[in-house]
């Protein structure tokens, strides 16, 4: 293994040398030099893996070494010595970008430690992640093998998500190939839970977990009583919790964490009825009887969205809210920047809504596009993908000026996303839905134990178009195909993100509080 080469700079080198014997006895190879200048010259000429720079020498200091040595190699780590702890030296140290600060008298575990830390940390964090999620793998399994409850399932959904983005930082394939394997025992477990328990809880409200046709009324409606701020409710189409923690730093600055929530989506986990319940209260077929002017089913034209502000209104009514309200639809970039530059227009409502589309249209292009497919991968690069749209978009501009008036926030989505892997066969006639995870329709020919079937739409609270209809739904990372043509189709649309079927990454959705600072 080649030695890690460490360029010393300090015009009192002969009093360091019990640490440099150290570090030599611990296999580093050193190189020393007493001025600045010596420093920049060693840099320009050979190769470091690392320089430890004192702050005061004679000729140029340490602060100017350290500029010339950005400029020659701004990825070289210099780790900054001084006998001053003035407050000044070391935030223009930090300025300048060194990867660590050390006061005179240092000792050789501390430089030992600076080394390690700086040189060594990816493989000692891979280590670390990797050895901490082998002893949780089991802590995991055997809670699986309980009969867990629905509050169970979201802690469960939570310890994978952090277990998957931890394993993502580090090198080891072999543990997330691990990860991905109890992820997808986790998800043919939790279908089974789904299979079991939804249709009950459709019809127990106590026992039940929050749904979507229950969020207003259990989550928002109760913040709207206590405080006195304006809320905003804003619902990301779309985001999976994996996601929201992948922004969740972005809000730190401005805005505390108060709950940071799971609910579960109803089925189909899709915008047309997840969605349409949220702002109306209540369940899909619910809404076609008490309002079937607001609702379209899935034969008729048009968008099977139109109505939501309607529906928002009709529900706060019905909850005895007499108050201004605003509902505001966000589809592309130039209605995201007209709306955070009319953001004072809001700040008299009480409740201002913001449905924000770009994590949906993310998923679709992620089918449609090759680039997009090229660009989110995997679950880390869809993340990854999403982090930077949201660093770049109105929408953070609309929660810094949140922030601003002291609002308050509720973060939420209509469903989650998952990317399929396992084609599942069907068969429908012309008028079968094109969703891949869900099917509804009279002639539908397919396995049972392969999906969740609702042979009575009524009893699931979902519309039926005519006397025969059923619903389909895939489970884990199933996506329905058809006989014909089935090997493209197969192909075309494996390792995609869909939505509408049973999985946690779809059901277990984000509801977060944020209270600005």
């Amino acid at each position: 293994m080649t030695k890690v080469k460490i360029l010393w700079a300090d015009d009192e080198i002969d009093l360091l040398k019990p640490h440099i014997m150290f570090l030599e006895n611990k296999g580093y190879h050193l190189t020393t030099v007493t001025s600045g200048n010596d420093a920049v010259d060693e840099v320009g000429e050979n190769y470091f893996d690392i320089v430890f720079l004192d702050e005061n020498m004679p000729g140029i200091s340490g602060l100017e070494a350290l500029q010339k040595i950005k400029e020659l190699d701004h990825t070289l780590p210099v780790i900054m010595i001084t006998k001053s702890e003035e407050e000044s030296i070391m935030e223009e140290a930090i300025g300048s970008q060194i990867s660590d600060y050390l006061i005179k008298p240092v000792n050789p575990h501390q430089i030992l430690l600076s080394v390690k830390k700086n040189l060594d940390n990816k493989r000692l964090v891979s280590e670390k992640t990797n050895s901490s999620y082998q002893q949780k793998f089991r802590d995991i399994s055997m809670k699986l093998m309980n009969r867990l409850d629905k509050n169970e399932w979201m802690d469960i959904h939570k310890e994978l998500i952090h277990w998957d983005m931890e394993l993502q930082k580090t090198t080891d394939d072999g543990m997330s190939e691990i990860l991905d394997a109890q992820k997808n025992e986790a998800n043919h477990l939790f279908s089974k839970f789904i299979k079991s328990n939804y249709l009950a809880w459709l019809n127990d409200t106590e026992e039940a977990p929050i749904m979507s046709h229950t969020l207003l009324q259990r989550s928002v409606f109760p913040l709207l009583k206590k405080t006195d701020k304006p809320v905003y409710l804003v619902v990301i189409d779309n985001l999976r919790f994996d996601q929201w923690k992948m922004l969740q730093p972005e809000f730190a600055q401005r805005y505390r964490v108060e709950d940071e929530g799971i609910y579960y989506s109803i089925l189909p986990t899709a915008t047309q009825y997840a969605r349409n319940a949220i702002f109306a209260g209540l369940m899909p077929s619910e809404i076609e009887k008490m309002y079937p002017d607001l609702w379209k089913n899935e034969t008729d034209e048009g968008s099977k969205n139109m109505f939501e502000k309607e529906l928002l209104k009709k529900q706060l009514t019905r909850n005895g809210f007499d108050i201004p309200f605003s509902y505001n639809k966000i589809t592309n970039l130039r209605a995201g920047k007209k709306l955070a530059d009319n953001f004072k227009q809001l700040v008299n409502n009480k409740l201002n809504v913001i449905v924000y589309n770009f994590v949906d249209m993310l998923s679709h292009a992620r089918t449609d596009m090759e680039v997009i497919k090229e660009l989110a991968d995997d679950e880390a690069a869809y993340r990854s993908l999403t982090k930077s749209w949201f660093e770049h978009s109105p929408l953070l501009e609309i929660f810094k000026k949140i922030a601003d008036v002291g609002g308050e926030v509720i973060i939420t989505t209509d469903h989650g996303t998952m990317r399929v892997q396992t084609p599942v066969k069907v068969i429908g006639d012309r008028n079968t839905n094109t969703n891949l995870r869900y099917k509804t329709g009279k002639n539908l020919n397919y396995k049972a134990k392969e999906v969740f079937e609702i042979t009575k739409p009524a009893e699931a609270f979902l519309p039926k178009i005519n006397v025969s209809s059923k619903y389909i739904f895939t489970l884990g990372d199933g996506y329905f195909v058809y006989p014909n043509n089935q090997n493209y189709y197969t192909s075309f649309y494996k390792n995609s993100f869909q939505h509408g079927g049973i999985s946690m990454e779809e059901v277990l959705i984000p509801i977060i509080h944020l209270k600005a600072k």
